[in-house]
């Protein structure tokens, strides 16, 4: 039996869901189809979140630290970011095509702060409405909701909008639809039943960093592999998103084909990775999963068939749902129980610079090699990747041997 709160929750993640599914998964398309950005203009749309998260998340921490109620606080940042789906409604009346583009990653950049702020906030919210003994139950049974809300909501997008792909009126629709869920999503947000924190004794100053981490040689032999891993695969998003639209022309039907047959994949085959990562190792199966994911760009460029590249597309989610697991047990296994948090923030932080550079460093190749060579060396990249994971396994296997004979 759900409580309260939990109720609440998930209504607030299925209108959270449908807000997002109908914007940011249509954000590329629409950049190129009615504002005509350039190529470098399409992979800052992938650079610039991870860099606002990247500057926003200690000023975040801190915000939300001040805050007696965490409600209130982010309740209000997700109005704000959902509000500027307004201004990207209004963008396509500024005279300029170009200042147009330019506009448009203003928003996008300028959304990601309140998005920073509503994100960390609501782990902090639901963290104390949940109790542990529910959390992972709770979460499991989320996280299948929201993921069936958000298939059945990407369908509908692709077959509602078969034959409109290049009608501004189109996107405007979309956009005007996320910013109303955004409303509700607020709502449901602001039925959540919040204690305030009460504040008992002096407060203990907490460190802001522990350098110790890197004393570890199984959480920073994990960072050289997750990091170069992250750089191969997010290099590669802006070059996706262009050659879908600018060369195969998949319309917004084949961009919610895409995510839809990719989405059901990863449902569909979580079990099995957990299953094979409980009978090895979390490490050893993510070096098969590495080497699947990197058959991905290879694949893409052989054709421009969109039944072919739906396949592709719907084949990279039975890899990247093990890739998704994998990271996050490794990244628990790999962290110490006494600094676990320090390292877990660490690695997000550098995570982000990452995501911030590589999609640059693969529009750059694109630029100047070309779509099909990019491709190429990104699955090479992502080939060395998983030849770097089999390292790791091999040096943790070494550790694990000295560790039993002392």
């Amino acid at each position: 039996m759900r409580t309260y709160n939990e109720k609440v929750s998930i209504y607030h993640g299925m209108a959270s869901t449908i807000a997002l599914n109908f914007s940011n998964n249509f954000f590329p398309i629409f950049a190129i189809t009615i504002l005509g950005a350039s190529n470098y203009q399409v992979g800052l749309i992938s650079s610039l979140p991870p860099l606002m998260a990247l500057l926003m998340t200690i000023p975040a921490a801190i915000l939300l630290n001040r805050a007696h109620a965490q409600k209130k606080l982010v309740a209000m940042s997700v109005l704000i970011a959902r509000l500027m789906f307004i201004l990207i409604i209004m963008l396509v009346y500024i005279p300029s095509t170009t200042f147009q583009a330019w506009s448009f990653l203003a928003v996008i950049a300028l959304m990601s702060v309140p998005n920073t702020v509503a994100n960390i906030g609501w782990q902090t919210l639901i963290g104390g409405l949940v109790s542990n003994s529910r959390r992972g139950a709770f979460f499991s049974d989320r996280n299948r909701l929201l993921t069936i809300v958000g298939l059945i909501s990407t369908l509908l997008i692709g077959i509602l909008m078969k034959d409109i792909s290049e009608s501004v009126l189109a996107y405007q629709l979309l956009f005007a639809i996320a910013f109303c869920f955004g409303l509700v999503e607020v709502f449901f947000l602001m039925k959540h039943e919040e204690e305030p924190a009460k504040i008992e004794g002096p407060l203990t100053k907490k460190k802001l960093m522990d350098w110790s981490i890197f004393q570890h040689s199984g959480y920073v032999w994990f960072l050289v592999g997750a990091l170069f891993f992250n750089f191969a695969w997010q290099m590669a998003w802006g070059i996706f998103n262009i050659y879908h639209v600018r060369i195969v022309g998949a319309t917004i039907f084949w961009i919610s084909m895409f995510s839809v047959g990719n989405m059901l994949m990863q449902i569909l085959t979580f079990p099995l990775w957990k299953k094979w990562a409980e009978r090895k190792s979390n490490v050893l199966v993510l070096v098969w999963a590495a080497i699947g994911m990197a058959t991905t760009p290879f694949l893409t460029v052989l054709s421009t068939n969109l039944y072919y590249l739906t396949l592709v597309q719907t084949m990279s989610g039975f890899f990247l749902s093990g890739v998704v697991l994998l990271l996050f047990n490794l990244l628990l296994e790999q962290s110490p129980e006494k600094s676990r948090t320090y390292c877990i923030t660490t690695y997000n932080v550098l995570l982000a610079f990452v995501a911030f550079i590589a999609p640059q460093v693969g529009i750059f190749l694109l630029n100047v090699l070309g779509v099909e060579t990019a491709m190429y060396i990104n699955s090479g990249l992502r080939l060395l990747s998983a030849a770097l994971f089999f390292v790791v396994f091999v040096r943790y296997a070494h550790d694990s041997k000295a560790s039993i004979k002392q």
